[in-house]
């Protein structure tokens, strides 16, 4: 085993605020237990549920690491007892509950997926999240298959530029909303069949062209509030609504009736709070059916930017500017 130092730097802000509030501290290494690894970090990707816990909003679930940080790369440098043991000295990507914005971070070992060589450690740390996230509402929940038409909002965002070349690959027409024409331009370039700028179009009247009136089969929303009546507007009949994220409210009205006549589906799901159990299902699935194309090089995350993990605050300040398509990731060592 690879002699560990006591202490290593971190962002684990000790209270509620604006990107200010995340300085460099310092704080144990921590210890892999049982079906663990630790990870020396690479990289780790900023995602807004980041932004949303930094705020106060999204405490880490019961357990989990006060530090931020879903998401790394790195190798693994230790392990607790079970299948971690495979894993020791190996790249490695990992989907975590916190705790990626450090020097070193533990991770389940069935929620670790191999780097390959088509992958750099930046790209690594910019797919566990939105892989995950894309694989189980846009598939699982969803139910999208090959022919299949999508509407996802936020086409630049992480999810979305996930969401799109993920949906290319298998075979579904993506259909994104973005906020100007530039990232309409962008998102276009990354692969969507169609991009509407909500700042000047109305997307329910678009889609419903771009599907000669007859709806998406299903939606990806991230936004909630008003834009669900407006959502529903948009589905074909048995089209599924799936809610992943509440940016514009946590309530929306809706005409049930609509949904008894058309026989829609509305669910939704959050990631951070499901089992390790249930996480490392959805690796395997994703090692199966989806880290063939990694391999390939056929699946790569858009690299919006990346920041030294001391310069935290500054990437949580572009990311809420609003002005970055892809990922932002923070860089280690």
């Amino acid at each position: 085993m690879v002699a560990l130092p006591e202490t290593m730097m971190a962002i684990d802000p000790a209270g509620a605020g604006g990107p200010e509030i995340l300085v460099p501290v310092t704080r144990p290494v921590p210890r892999p237990g049982p079906g663990e690894v630790l990870i020396r970090v690479a990289a780790a990707g900023v995602n807004r549920p980041d932004v949303v816990q930094r705020r106060g909003l999204y405490p880490p679930p019961a357990g989990e690491s006060s530090i931020l940080g879903l998401e790394v790369s790195g190798t693994v440098v230790a392990a607790g007892e079970g299948r971690g043991q495979a894993l020791l000295g190996e790249r490695v990507c990992a989907l975590i509950g916190g705790g990626g914005y450090a020097e070193y971070a533990v991770a389940p070992a069935g929620q670790c997926l191999t780097v390959p060589a088509a992958l750099s450690m930046v790209e690594a740390a910019a797919m566990p999240e939105t892989l995950f996230t894309v694989w189980t509402n846009m598939f699982e929940r969803a139910f999208a298959v090959e022919g299949d038409s999508v509407l996802v909002h936020g086409g630049t965002s992480g999810i979305g530029t996930m969401a799109i070349m993920l949906g290319k690959l298998f075979g579904l027409t993506m259909i994104v909303t973005c906020g100007s024409e530039e990232k309409c331009a962008r998102a276009r370039q990354i692969g969507a069949d169609y991009a509407i700028n909500y700042s000047e179009d109305d997307f329910v009247q678009a889609v419903a062209q771009i599907t000669g009136g007859r709806g998406v089969h299903a939606v990806i929303d991230m936004v909630g509030g008003d834009y669900v009546p407006r959502n529903l507007q948009c589905l074909a009949e048995d089209g599924r609504h799936v809610t992943i994220a509440v940016q514009r409210g946590l309530s929306a009205e809706i005409s049930l009736v609509d949904v008894m006549r058309r026989r829609l589906t509305l669910t939704g799901a959050t990631l951070r709070p499901r089992s390790t159990e249930f996480k490392g299902l959805v690796a395997d699935e994703l090692e199966r059916m989806v880290w063939p194309f990694v391999i390939e090089g056929k699946l790569k995350p858009v690299i919006d930017r990346t920041f030294p993990l001391a310069e935290a605050a500054a990437a949580h300040a572009h990311m809420e500017s609003g002005d970055h398509v892809g990922k932002i990731v923070l860089t280690v060592g």
